[in-house]
Protein backbone atom coordinates (compact mmCIF):
# COMPACT_ATOMS: atom_id res chain seq x y z
CA UNK A 1 0.00 0.00 0.00
CA UNK A 2 1.12 3.55 -0.71
CA UNK A 3 2.31 5.40 2.41
CA UNK A 4 0.05 8.26 3.42
CA UNK A 5 1.09 11.89 3.69
CA UNK A 6 1.20 13.41 7.22
CA UNK A 7 -2.36 13.57 8.58
CA UNK A 8 -4.62 14.24 11.52
CA UNK A 9 -7.68 11.97 11.63
CA UNK A 10 -10.35 13.24 14.01
CA UNK A 11 -13.06 10.68 14.79
CA UNK A 12 -16.24 12.20 16.21
CA UNK A 13 -17.92 9.45 18.22
CA UNK A 14 -14.46 8.00 18.75
CA UNK A 15 -15.57 5.69 21.55
CA UNK A 16 -18.69 4.47 19.75
CA UNK A 17 -19.48 1.08 18.25
CA UNK A 18 -18.35 1.87 14.69
CA UNK A 19 -15.06 3.36 15.82
CA UNK A 20 -14.23 0.47 18.11
CA UNK A 21 -15.51 -2.32 15.85
CA UNK A 22 -14.38 -1.09 12.41
CA UNK A 23 -12.36 2.12 12.29
CA UNK A 24 -9.65 1.41 14.87
CA UNK A 25 -9.08 -2.18 13.66
CA UNK A 26 -8.77 -0.88 10.09
CA UNK A 27 -6.28 1.80 11.12
CA UNK A 28 -4.34 -0.74 13.18
CA UNK A 29 -4.03 -3.03 10.13
CA UNK A 30 -2.80 -0.14 7.99
CA UNK A 31 -0.32 0.76 10.72
CA UNK A 32 1.01 -2.82 10.84
CA UNK A 33 1.31 -2.84 7.04
CA UNK A 34 3.46 0.29 7.16
CA UNK A 35 1.08 2.37 5.05
CA UNK A 36 0.48 5.06 7.71
CA UNK A 37 3.28 7.61 7.75
CA UNK A 38 5.10 8.08 11.04
CA UNK A 39 3.65 11.59 11.31
CA UNK A 40 0.03 10.47 11.34
CA UNK A 41 -2.18 11.20 14.35
CA UNK A 42 -5.57 9.72 15.30
CA UNK A 43 -7.68 11.84 17.65
CA UNK A 44 -10.86 10.37 19.08
CA UNK A 45 -13.37 12.92 20.32
CA UNK A 46 -16.69 12.55 22.11
CA UNK A 47 -18.63 14.17 24.93
CA UNK A 48 -17.66 11.36 27.32
CA UNK A 49 -15.67 12.27 30.41
CA UNK A 50 -12.44 10.30 30.18
CA UNK A 51 -8.70 10.83 29.91
CA UNK A 52 -6.28 9.45 27.33
CA UNK A 53 -5.28 6.47 29.48
CA UNK A 54 -8.90 5.40 29.88
CA UNK A 55 -9.50 5.71 26.15
CA UNK A 56 -6.39 3.67 25.33
CA UNK A 57 -7.63 0.89 27.59
CA UNK A 58 -10.98 0.86 25.77
CA UNK A 59 -9.26 0.88 22.38
CA UNK A 60 -6.93 -1.96 23.33
CA UNK A 61 -9.83 -4.09 24.59
CA UNK A 62 -11.71 -3.47 21.34
CA UNK A 63 -8.72 -4.42 19.19
CA UNK A 64 -8.10 -7.60 21.16
CA UNK A 65 -11.76 -8.56 20.77
CA UNK A 66 -12.07 -7.79 17.06
CA UNK A 67 -8.61 -8.67 15.73
CA UNK A 68 -8.02 -11.99 17.46
CA UNK A 69 -4.70 -13.49 16.34
CA UNK A 70 -3.88 -10.34 14.31
CA UNK A 71 -3.38 -8.39 17.52
CA UNK A 72 0.23 -7.98 18.57
CA UNK A 73 1.29 -6.26 21.79
CA UNK A 74 4.43 -4.71 20.31
CA UNK A 75 2.50 -3.28 17.35
CA UNK A 76 -0.17 -2.03 19.73
CA UNK A 77 2.38 -0.07 21.75
CA UNK A 78 3.56 1.74 18.62
CA UNK A 79 0.02 2.22 17.33
CA UNK A 80 -1.10 3.63 20.68
CA UNK A 81 1.44 6.43 20.29
CA UNK A 82 -0.71 7.75 17.44
CA UNK A 83 -3.89 7.77 19.55
CA UNK A 84 -5.23 10.59 21.66
CA UNK A 85 -8.58 11.54 23.15
CA UNK A 86 -10.19 14.94 23.54
CA UNK A 87 -13.58 15.75 25.01
CA UNK A 88 -15.84 17.63 22.57
CA UNK A 89 -19.57 18.09 22.86
CA UNK A 90 -20.52 18.24 19.18
CA UNK A 91 -23.27 20.80 19.88
CA UNK A 92 -21.10 23.11 22.02
CA UNK A 93 -19.21 25.65 19.86
CA UNK A 94 -16.92 26.53 22.76
CA UNK A 95 -15.45 23.02 22.84
CA UNK A 96 -13.96 23.40 19.37
CA UNK A 97 -11.36 25.94 20.48
CA UNK A 98 -9.67 23.19 22.49
CA UNK A 99 -9.74 20.94 19.43
CA UNK A 100 -8.11 23.74 17.44
CA UNK A 101 -5.26 23.92 19.94
CA UNK A 102 -4.64 20.19 19.63
CA UNK A 103 -4.62 20.29 15.82
CA UNK A 104 -2.38 23.36 15.55
CA UNK A 105 -2.06 25.81 12.69
CA UNK A 106 -0.42 23.73 9.93
CA UNK A 107 -2.91 24.36 7.09
CA UNK A 108 -0.93 22.22 4.64
CA UNK A 109 -1.42 19.04 6.65
CA UNK A 110 -4.17 16.58 5.67
CA UNK A 111 -7.00 16.93 8.20
CA UNK A 112 -9.80 14.33 8.15
CA UNK A 113 -12.97 14.72 10.20
CA UNK A 114 -14.78 11.37 10.40
CA UNK A 115 -18.37 11.84 11.61
CA UNK A 116 -19.10 8.48 13.26
CA UNK A 117 -22.18 9.93 14.95
CA UNK A 118 -25.90 10.18 14.42
CA UNK A 119 -26.64 12.09 11.17
CA UNK A 120 -28.62 14.53 13.32
CA UNK A 121 -25.28 15.93 14.47
CA UNK A 122 -23.66 16.33 11.04
CA UNK A 123 -24.88 19.87 10.44
CA UNK A 124 -23.87 21.23 13.83
CA UNK A 125 -20.46 19.55 13.75
CA UNK A 126 -19.64 20.99 10.34
CA UNK A 127 -20.86 24.48 11.25
CA UNK A 128 -18.87 24.44 14.46
CA UNK A 129 -15.77 23.24 12.63
CA UNK A 130 -16.16 26.10 10.18
CA UNK A 131 -16.74 28.74 12.84
CA UNK A 132 -13.69 27.54 14.77
CA UNK A 133 -11.51 27.94 11.66
CA UNK A 134 -10.64 24.25 11.57
CA UNK A 135 -11.48 23.67 7.89
CA UNK A 136 -8.44 24.11 5.69
CA UNK A 137 -7.90 23.47 1.95
CA UNK A 138 -6.51 20.05 2.90
CA UNK A 139 -9.47 19.12 5.11
CA UNK A 140 -11.90 16.29 4.34
CA UNK A 141 -15.12 15.25 6.05
CA UNK A 142 -16.43 11.67 6.04
CA UNK A 143 -20.20 11.20 6.38
CA UNK A 144 -21.61 7.86 7.48
CA UNK A 145 -24.99 6.63 6.29
CA UNK A 146 -27.92 6.94 6.50
CA UNK A 147 -27.67 10.55 5.34
CA UNK A 148 -31.16 11.77 6.18
CA UNK A 149 -34.52 10.05 6.27
CA UNK A 150 -35.67 11.18 2.84
CA UNK A 151 -34.72 13.44 -0.05
CA UNK A 152 -35.63 16.64 1.79
CA UNK A 153 -33.59 15.86 4.91
CA UNK A 154 -30.66 14.58 2.82
CA UNK A 155 -30.63 17.85 0.90
CA UNK A 156 -30.75 19.82 4.15
CA UNK A 157 -27.70 17.94 5.47
CA UNK A 158 -25.85 18.29 2.17
CA UNK A 159 -26.62 22.02 2.05
CA UNK A 160 -25.33 22.56 5.60
CA UNK A 161 -22.18 20.49 5.03
CA UNK A 162 -21.67 22.23 1.68
CA UNK A 163 -21.62 25.64 3.37
CA UNK A 164 -18.41 24.57 5.14
CA UNK A 165 -16.78 22.00 2.83
CA UNK A 166 -16.40 21.98 -0.95
CA UNK A 167 -17.90 18.97 -2.74
CA UNK A 168 -14.44 17.54 -3.42
CA UNK A 169 -13.81 17.57 0.35
CA UNK A 170 -16.94 15.52 1.19
CA UNK A 171 -16.62 11.73 1.41
CA UNK A 172 -20.02 10.00 1.70
CA UNK A 173 -18.93 6.54 2.70
CA UNK A 174 -20.52 3.24 1.71
CA UNK A 175 -18.28 0.48 3.02
CA UNK A 176 -19.62 -2.03 0.48
CA UNK A 177 -17.75 -0.13 -2.24
CA UNK A 178 -14.50 -0.83 -0.39
CA UNK A 179 -14.94 -4.61 -0.38
CA UNK A 180 -12.37 -6.62 -2.31
CA UNK A 181 -15.06 -8.45 -4.27
CA UNK A 182 -16.57 -5.17 -5.49
CA UNK A 183 -13.15 -4.05 -6.68
CA UNK A 184 -12.76 -7.40 -8.41
CA UNK A 185 -16.15 -7.00 -10.04
CA UNK A 186 -14.86 -3.86 -11.72
CA UNK A 187 -11.68 -5.72 -12.69
CA UNK A 188 -13.79 -8.61 -14.03
CA UNK A 189 -15.87 -6.27 -16.15
CA UNK A 190 -13.32 -3.74 -17.34
CA UNK A 191 -10.08 -5.74 -17.20
CA UNK A 192 -11.18 -8.85 -19.14
CA UNK A 193 -12.60 -9.17 -22.63
CA UNK A 194 -14.42 -12.48 -22.16
CA UNK A 195 -17.53 -11.13 -20.43
CA UNK A 196 -18.02 -7.81 -22.22
CA UNK A 197 -20.03 -9.21 -25.18
CA UNK A 198 -22.27 -11.12 -22.73
CA UNK A 199 -22.80 -8.33 -20.17
CA UNK A 200 -26.14 -7.11 -21.51
CA UNK A 201 -29.83 -7.86 -21.93
CA UNK A 202 -29.18 -10.14 -24.93
CA UNK A 203 -27.46 -12.79 -22.82
CA UNK A 204 -28.40 -12.08 -19.20
CA UNK A 205 -31.95 -13.01 -18.22
CA UNK A 206 -31.94 -11.38 -14.79
CA UNK A 207 -29.72 -10.23 -11.92
CA UNK A 208 -30.15 -10.89 -8.19
CA UNK A 209 -28.51 -8.81 -5.48
CA UNK A 210 -28.89 -10.14 -1.94
CA UNK A 211 -27.54 -8.75 1.33
CA UNK A 212 -28.79 -10.92 4.20
CA UNK A 213 -28.02 -10.63 7.90
CA UNK A 214 -28.48 -13.19 10.65
CA UNK A 215 -28.39 -10.39 13.22
CA UNK A 216 -31.41 -8.53 14.53
CA UNK A 217 -31.28 -4.93 15.71
CA UNK A 218 -28.61 -5.81 18.33
CA UNK A 219 -29.52 -3.23 20.97
CA UNK A 220 -30.06 -0.44 18.45
CA UNK A 221 -33.83 -0.76 18.38
CA UNK A 222 -34.60 2.90 18.94
CA UNK A 223 -32.30 3.91 16.08
CA UNK A 224 -33.42 1.18 13.69
CA UNK A 225 -37.12 1.81 14.31
CA UNK A 226 -36.72 5.21 12.68
CA UNK A 227 -34.75 3.84 9.74
CA UNK A 228 -35.78 0.41 8.47
CA UNK A 229 -34.29 -1.81 5.77
CA UNK A 230 -35.11 0.51 2.86
CA UNK A 231 -33.16 3.45 4.27
CA UNK A 232 -30.50 1.34 5.96
CA UNK A 233 -29.62 -0.96 3.05
CA UNK A 234 -31.47 -0.42 -0.23
CA UNK A 235 -30.99 3.33 -0.67
CA UNK A 236 -27.23 3.02 -0.37
CA UNK A 237 -25.60 -0.43 -0.34
CA UNK A 238 -27.80 -2.35 -2.78
CA UNK A 239 -28.33 0.50 -5.24
CA UNK A 240 -24.57 1.11 -5.30
CA UNK A 241 -23.97 -2.57 -6.06
CA UNK A 242 -26.58 -2.38 -8.81
CA UNK A 243 -24.71 0.59 -10.28
CA UNK A 244 -21.39 -1.27 -10.31
CA UNK A 245 -23.00 -4.24 -12.07
CA UNK A 246 -24.90 -2.20 -14.64
CA UNK A 247 -22.73 0.87 -15.36
CA UNK A 248 -21.05 1.50 -18.69
CA UNK A 249 -17.25 1.43 -18.84
CA UNK A 250 -15.96 4.82 -17.66
CA UNK A 251 -13.55 6.78 -19.83
CA UNK A 252 -10.96 6.29 -17.09
CA UNK A 253 -10.88 5.45 -13.39
CA UNK A 254 -10.91 9.05 -12.21
CA UNK A 255 -13.47 9.73 -9.49
CA UNK A 256 -15.91 11.75 -11.57
CA UNK A 257 -15.71 9.43 -14.58
CA UNK A 258 -16.74 6.47 -12.41
CA UNK A 259 -19.41 8.40 -10.54
CA UNK A 260 -20.85 9.89 -13.73
CA UNK A 261 -21.54 6.37 -15.01
CA UNK A 262 -23.15 5.29 -11.74
CA UNK A 263 -25.34 8.39 -11.80
CA UNK A 264 -26.57 7.51 -15.30
CA UNK A 265 -27.75 4.14 -14.00
CA UNK A 266 -29.59 5.68 -11.04
CA UNK A 267 -31.32 8.13 -13.36
CA UNK A 268 -32.25 5.26 -15.69
CA UNK A 269 -34.09 3.30 -13.01
CA UNK A 270 -37.73 2.96 -13.94
CA UNK A 271 -39.80 4.74 -11.24
CA UNK A 272 -42.12 2.61 -9.10
CA UNK A 273 -45.26 4.45 -8.07
CA UNK A 274 -48.85 3.77 -7.12
CA UNK A 275 -50.23 0.33 -7.82
CA UNK A 276 -46.90 -0.94 -9.22
CA UNK A 277 -45.35 -0.74 -5.76
CA UNK A 278 -47.71 -3.49 -4.55
CA UNK A 279 -46.60 -5.92 -7.29
CA UNK A 280 -42.91 -5.00 -7.50
CA UNK A 281 -41.99 -4.60 -3.84
CA UNK A 282 -42.34 -6.57 -0.63
CA UNK A 283 -41.64 -5.31 2.87
CA UNK A 284 -41.50 -7.66 5.82
CA UNK A 285 -40.91 -7.79 9.55
CA UNK A 286 -39.49 -10.76 11.43
CA UNK A 287 -41.37 -12.57 14.14
CA UNK A 288 -39.97 -15.00 16.70
CA UNK A 289 -38.04 -17.96 15.34
CA UNK A 290 -34.62 -19.60 15.46
CA UNK A 291 -31.30 -18.64 13.85
CA UNK A 292 -28.43 -21.16 13.97
CA UNK A 293 -30.53 -23.29 16.29
CA UNK A 294 -30.94 -20.49 18.82
CA UNK A 295 -34.35 -19.03 19.62
CA UNK A 296 -34.66 -15.31 18.85
CA UNK A 297 -37.44 -12.87 19.66
CA UNK A 298 -39.72 -11.01 17.28
CA UNK A 299 -38.81 -7.52 16.09
CA UNK A 300 -41.71 -6.08 18.09
CA UNK A 301 -40.26 -7.64 21.25
CA UNK A 302 -36.80 -6.14 20.77
CA UNK A 303 -35.75 -3.42 23.27
CA UNK A 304 -36.64 0.07 22.05
CA UNK A 305 -39.23 -1.12 19.49
CA UNK A 306 -42.86 0.06 19.97
CA UNK A 307 -45.42 -2.74 19.96
CA UNK A 308 -47.18 -1.18 16.94
CA UNK A 309 -44.06 -0.47 14.88
CA UNK A 310 -44.51 -0.59 11.09
CA UNK A 311 -40.77 -0.55 10.42
CA UNK A 312 -39.64 -3.08 7.84
CA UNK A 313 -36.74 -5.44 8.53
CA UNK A 314 -36.94 -7.02 5.05
CA UNK A 315 -37.32 -5.59 1.55
CA UNK A 316 -37.48 -7.26 -1.86
CA UNK A 317 -37.78 -5.20 -5.04
CA UNK A 318 -37.95 -5.69 -8.77
CA UNK A 319 -36.05 -2.91 -10.51
CA UNK A 320 -35.64 -2.19 -14.21
CA UNK A 321 -33.05 -0.06 -15.98
CA UNK A 322 -34.38 1.76 -19.01
CA UNK A 323 -31.27 2.01 -21.15
CA UNK A 324 -29.98 0.30 -24.30
CA UNK A 325 -27.86 -2.30 -22.48
CA UNK A 326 -30.38 -3.47 -19.87
CA UNK A 327 -33.93 -2.70 -21.00
CA UNK A 328 -36.15 -5.70 -20.21
CA UNK A 329 -33.68 -7.40 -17.83
CA UNK A 330 -35.04 -7.33 -14.26
CA UNK A 331 -32.80 -6.66 -11.27
CA UNK A 332 -34.10 -8.23 -8.07
CA UNK A 333 -32.90 -6.65 -4.82
CA UNK A 334 -33.33 -8.38 -1.46
CA UNK A 335 -32.17 -7.57 2.04
CA UNK A 336 -33.31 -8.60 5.49
CA UNK A 337 -32.47 -9.22 9.10
CA UNK A 338 -32.74 -12.58 10.90
CA UNK A 339 -32.05 -14.54 7.72
CA UNK A 340 -30.75 -18.14 7.74
CA UNK A 341 -27.33 -17.02 6.49
CA UNK A 342 -25.29 -13.85 6.68
CA UNK A 343 -24.30 -13.35 3.06
CA UNK A 344 -23.89 -10.65 0.45
CA UNK A 345 -23.73 -11.65 -3.19
CA UNK A 346 -24.61 -10.76 -6.76
CA UNK A 347 -25.86 -13.49 -9.11
CA UNK A 348 -26.10 -12.93 -12.86
CA UNK A 349 -28.21 -15.55 -14.66
CA UNK A 350 -27.47 -16.12 -18.32
CA UNK A 351 -30.23 -16.99 -20.74
CA UNK A 352 -30.95 -20.65 -21.37
CA UNK A 353 -29.82 -22.53 -24.47
CA UNK A 354 -32.18 -22.28 -27.46
CA UNK A 355 -32.56 -26.07 -27.36
CA UNK A 356 -31.34 -28.90 -25.11
CA UNK A 357 -29.39 -31.69 -26.85
CA UNK A 358 -28.52 -33.64 -23.70
CA UNK A 359 -30.45 -34.82 -20.64
CA UNK A 360 -29.47 -33.01 -17.48
CA UNK A 361 -29.38 -33.81 -13.77
CA UNK A 362 -30.25 -30.89 -11.53
CA UNK A 363 -30.19 -28.50 -14.43
CA UNK A 364 -29.53 -24.82 -13.68
CA UNK A 365 -28.90 -21.95 -16.07
CA UNK A 366 -25.35 -20.76 -16.45
CA UNK A 367 -24.71 -18.10 -13.85
CA UNK A 368 -21.96 -15.99 -12.40
CA UNK A 369 -22.08 -15.55 -8.61
CA UNK A 370 -19.99 -12.79 -7.04
CA UNK A 371 -19.67 -13.35 -3.29
CA UNK A 372 -18.99 -10.23 -1.21
CA UNK A 373 -19.20 -11.87 2.21
CA UNK A 374 -18.47 -13.88 4.20
CA UNK A 375 -15.92 -15.52 1.86
CA UNK A 376 -15.09 -13.18 -1.00
CA UNK A 377 -14.83 -14.84 -4.39
CA UNK A 378 -16.38 -15.70 -7.75
CA UNK A 379 -18.16 -18.81 -9.01
CA UNK A 380 -19.11 -19.55 -12.59
CA UNK A 381 -21.69 -22.33 -12.92
CA UNK A 382 -21.45 -24.37 -16.13
CA UNK A 383 -22.91 -27.64 -17.42
CA UNK A 384 -20.47 -30.55 -17.71
CA UNK A 385 -20.78 -34.23 -18.68
CA UNK A 386 -21.12 -36.75 -15.85
CA UNK A 387 -18.39 -39.44 -16.18
CA UNK A 388 -19.77 -42.64 -17.73
CA UNK A 389 -21.25 -43.94 -20.95
CA UNK A 390 -24.42 -41.85 -20.94
CA UNK A 391 -24.27 -38.30 -22.27
CA UNK A 392 -25.79 -36.68 -19.20
CA UNK A 393 -24.91 -33.23 -17.91
CA UNK A 394 -24.98 -31.67 -14.49
CA UNK A 395 -23.95 -28.24 -13.20
CA UNK A 396 -20.42 -27.72 -11.91
CA UNK A 397 -18.91 -24.61 -10.41
CA UNK A 398 -15.59 -22.98 -11.30
CA UNK A 399 -14.64 -21.36 -7.99
CA UNK A 400 -12.23 -18.54 -7.30
CA UNK A 401 -11.60 -17.92 -3.61
CA UNK A 402 -9.60 -14.74 -3.14
CA UNK A 403 -8.19 -15.98 0.18
CA UNK A 404 -6.99 -19.28 -1.32
CA UNK A 405 -5.71 -17.74 -4.55
CA UNK A 406 -3.75 -14.82 -3.16
CA UNK A 407 -2.68 -16.44 0.14
CA UNK A 408 -2.77 -13.21 2.10
CA UNK A 409 -4.98 -11.43 4.55
CA UNK A 410 -7.68 -9.63 2.56
CA UNK A 411 -7.75 -5.86 2.91
CA UNK A 412 -10.94 -4.94 4.74
CA UNK A 413 -13.30 -2.33 3.32
CA UNK A 414 -12.64 0.35 5.92
CA UNK A 415 -8.88 -0.08 5.50
CA UNK A 416 -9.11 0.77 1.84
CA UNK A 417 -11.61 3.58 2.29
CA UNK A 418 -9.77 5.29 5.14
CA UNK A 419 -6.61 5.15 3.07
CA UNK A 420 -8.44 6.67 0.11
CA UNK A 421 -9.74 9.53 2.27
CA UNK A 422 -6.27 10.39 3.53
CA UNK A 423 -4.87 10.20 -0.01
CA UNK A 424 -7.75 12.27 -1.38
CA UNK A 425 -9.19 9.60 -3.70
CA UNK A 426 -12.95 9.99 -4.26
CA UNK A 427 -13.84 7.22 -6.72
CA UNK A 428 -15.30 4.88 -4.06
CA UNK A 429 -17.43 7.55 -2.37
CA UNK A 430 -20.85 8.84 -3.35
CA UNK A 431 -21.27 12.24 -4.92
CA UNK A 432 -24.20 14.39 -3.86
CA UNK A 433 -26.13 13.97 -7.11
CA UNK A 434 -25.74 10.17 -6.87
CA UNK A 435 -27.14 10.11 -3.37
CA UNK A 436 -30.08 12.34 -4.23
CA UNK A 437 -30.89 10.29 -7.34
CA UNK A 438 -31.08 7.20 -5.12
CA UNK A 439 -33.46 8.98 -2.74
CA UNK A 440 -35.64 10.06 -5.68
CA UNK A 441 -36.11 6.42 -6.64
CA UNK A 442 -36.79 4.92 -3.20
CA UNK A 443 -38.88 7.72 -1.73
CA UNK A 444 -42.04 7.11 -3.84
CA UNK A 445 -41.90 3.44 -2.83
CA UNK A 446 -41.85 4.31 0.87
CA UNK A 447 -44.64 6.83 0.37
CA UNK A 448 -46.77 4.20 -1.38
CA UNK A 449 -46.23 1.80 1.51
CA UNK A 450 -47.51 4.39 3.97
CA UNK A 451 -50.44 5.37 1.75
CA UNK A 452 -51.55 1.74 1.37
CA UNK A 453 -52.11 1.39 5.11
CA UNK A 454 -50.81 -2.19 4.93
CA UNK A 455 -48.50 -3.54 7.61
CA UNK A 456 -45.22 -5.28 6.74
CA UNK A 457 -45.69 -8.97 5.96
CA UNK A 458 -44.49 -11.19 8.80
CA UNK A 459 -41.81 -13.83 8.33
CA UNK A 460 -40.32 -16.25 10.81
CA UNK A 461 -36.80 -15.44 11.97
CA UNK A 462 -34.40 -17.91 10.38
CA UNK A 463 -36.24 -18.03 7.04
CA UNK A 464 -35.68 -16.19 3.77
CA UNK A 465 -38.45 -13.66 4.31
CA UNK A 466 -42.16 -13.48 3.52
CA UNK A 467 -43.75 -15.83 0.99
CA UNK A 468 -44.60 -12.73 -1.04
CA UNK A 469 -40.89 -12.30 -1.82
CA UNK A 470 -40.88 -15.74 -3.44
CA UNK A 471 -44.00 -14.81 -5.39
CA UNK A 472 -42.38 -11.56 -6.53
CA UNK A 473 -39.64 -13.35 -8.44
CA UNK A 474 -41.55 -16.52 -9.36
CA UNK A 475 -44.13 -14.51 -11.32
CA UNK A 476 -41.37 -13.95 -13.87
CA UNK A 477 -40.40 -17.63 -13.89
CA UNK A 478 -37.32 -17.26 -11.66
CA UNK A 479 -36.37 -18.26 -8.12
CA UNK A 480 -34.04 -16.80 -5.52
CA UNK A 481 -30.52 -18.20 -5.37
CA UNK A 482 -30.38 -19.86 -1.95
CA UNK A 483 -28.11 -22.92 -2.38
CA UNK A 484 -25.45 -21.71 0.03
Amino acid sequence: MQVTPPFDLVIFGGNGDLAMRKLLPALYHRHRAGSLCDDGRILAVSRSEMDRATYLNLAREALVAHLGSHFNERDWEKFAQRLDFHRVDANAPGHYSGLAMVLGENTGRVRVFYLSTSPDLFMNICRNLGQAGLVTPESRVVLEKPLGRDLESARAINDAVGEVFEEHQIYRIDHYLGKEAVQNMMALRFGNSVFEPLWRRTWISHVQITVAEQLGVEGRGEFYNGVGAMRDMIQNHLLQLLCIVAMEPPANMDADSVRDEKLRILRSLRPLTGAEVATRSVRGQYRAGAVNGKAVSAFLDEPGIPSDSQTETFVALKAEITNWRWAGTPFYLRTGKRMPEGIAEIALYFRDMPMHLFPTVGGVPNRLVIRLQPDEGLRLDLMAKIPGDDMKLRPVGLNLSFAETFKQRPVQAYERLLGDVIHGRLALFMRRDEQEAAWMWVEPIMQAWVASGNSPKLYTAGTWGPAAATALISRDGFSWHEDY
